[in-house]
Parts: C-alpha cells; sequence; structure tokens
C-alpha cells in the first residue's frame, strides 16, 4: 500500500476508533452472567477503571496505527497491524462492559487519540529497533496496569476481571513479539517520563 493510502487508512482508523464503530473477532472472554448483582459503589468503581483500561485501548490504536505507517519494513509494518487487529478486540471489549456497566467513554478521547499518534509517529522516525523498543515499554507498562486494575476491581465483577485478565496476556506477548523481533531499550530517562504520562492519563480518564 502506497504511503497516502496508508496514511487515508489511519484516518478512517481513527475515525471508527473515535466514534465506536469497532467490533471484536473474538468472543468476550467471560461466562459470567450479564445481569450479575454488584453494589452501587462496586459498580461505579468497575466503570471508572474499565474507563481507564478503554482510553488505553485508544492509545493502543494511535500507537500502532502511527507506527506502522512510519515501519522502514514490511514485516514491521505488518507486527504492527497484527498487534492493532487485537488491540481492537480490547477496544470493542472494554466498549461493551462500559455500556453495561452503564457507564461512558472518557470525554478527552479525541485528545488521548491525538497525544498517542504523535508520539507513535515520533518513536517510528527514530527507526524500527527504537519503536520496537517503544512497543516493548509500552506494553510492558500496561500489563503492570492491569494487574493493579485486577487487584483493584471488585470480586463480583467477573465479567471485566476476565477482560483485564485477556486483556494482560495479549499486552505481555506483543512485548515478547516485539522484544524478539529486535527491540532497542529505552533510556531510563524516556521510560521515567513515559510513566509520568501515563499517570496523568490515567487519573484523569478516571473521572473524566
Amino acid at each position: 500500500m502506497e504511503t497516502t493510502d496508508r496514511f487515508l487508512s489511519s484516518i478512517d482508523h481513527a475515525l471508527r476508533t473515535l466514534s465506536g464503530a469497532v467490533h471484536a473477532a473474538r468472543p468476550v472472554p467471560s461466562q459470567a452472567p450479564l445481569g450479575a448483582e454488584m453494589a452501587d459503589q462496586d459498580r461505579r468503581l468497575a466503570g471508572a477503571l474499565m474507563r481507564v483500561n478503554h482510553v488505553g485501548e485508544v492509545c493502543a490504536q494511535a500507537l500502532y496505527q502511527a507506527q506502522a505507517l512510519t515501519a522502514r519494513t514490511p514485516a514491521l509494518r505488518q507486527q504492527m497491524t497484527e498487534a492493532a487487529r487485537e488491540e481492537t478486540d480490547h477496544l470493542a471489549w472494554t466498549q461493551q462492559r462500559l455500556q453495561e456497566l452503564g457507564d461512558r467513554p472518557s470525554l478527552l478521547n479525541p485528545l488521548w487519540y491525538a497525544g498517542a499518534f504523535g508520539i507513535g509517529l515520533l518513536a517510528g522516525r527514530l527507526g524500527d529497533a527504537v519503536s520496537l523498543g517503544f512497543v516493548v515499554e509500552t506494553e510492558r507498562q500496561v500489563e503492570q496496569h492491569l494487574a493493579g486494575h485486577l487487584d483493584r476491581l471488585p470480586a463480583s465483577d467477573e465479567r471485566s476481571r476476565a477482560i483485564v485478565a485477556a486483556m494482560k496476556d495479549d499486552e505481555a506477548r506483543h512485548a515478547d513479539d516485539a522484544l524478539a523481533a529486535g527491540a532497542l531499550p529505552l533510556p531510563a530517562p524516556v521510560r521515567w517520563l513515559m510513566q509520568g504520562a501515563a499517570r496523568v492519563m490515567t487519573s484523569t480518564a478516571h473521572h473524566v
């Protein structure tokens, strides 16, 4: 696909991501009853945490689209595209779960998407090894973040917990794949900056 076509495809993907017009290729990873009883306080907490997770998936779409757009080799472009497809499942799962909980996505999703896309473009412009290193660090941080959510989600919310657990497994595999493809470790200051930006995003998305 020519560069212009890939760019137009990225715009189409952004519009579908932000409009909620996404569909999972895999079923929701939970057999728990849809109408399971939850206390109001637990439901609000689960909604806030799943909103944060949904924001993370919006950002993942932006990052992978930008990094696929700037990849130097067809092999890396394909790897980024395949990872984005799996992240689309996560996006659809968290979107559906928010609806089930009677909650909403973040009002700032366009801002999150634009910022993540810009970061992905920068990482891609620095070369494939750096771009892969960015994937490794991002996915490792997300994996830790999801582990924390598994500790915080109400025990009664089996549907959300199953989604987060499946997402965590996928993120770990994406990091391993990027490492095997030749990722360059990122300098400590870059990793710290990424952690700080992630804290700002998650704390804001918890409420807005």
